[in-house]
């Protein structure tokens, strides 16, 4: 459903902007955090549970 009048048209995009910047600025800097502190966290506990430290072979 379209915004029929400017002032809705105006609004709806105010409010794309807005979420686009929430997600720029604040949304994925916290998720690649996440992902990237997730699989050092992983590859550690698998390191100290079961594989051992890298190192010659």
């Amino acid at each position: 459903m379209k915004p029929s009048s400017a002032a809705e048209q105006q609004e709806a995009a105010r409010y794309e902007w807005l979420s686009f910047l929430f997600i720029i600025i604040f949304l994925f800097p916290i998720l690649s955090l996440l992902i990237v502190g997730g699989y050092g966290f992983v590859t550690w506990a698998m390191q100290i549970l079961f594989i051992g430290p890298p190192g010659h072979g």
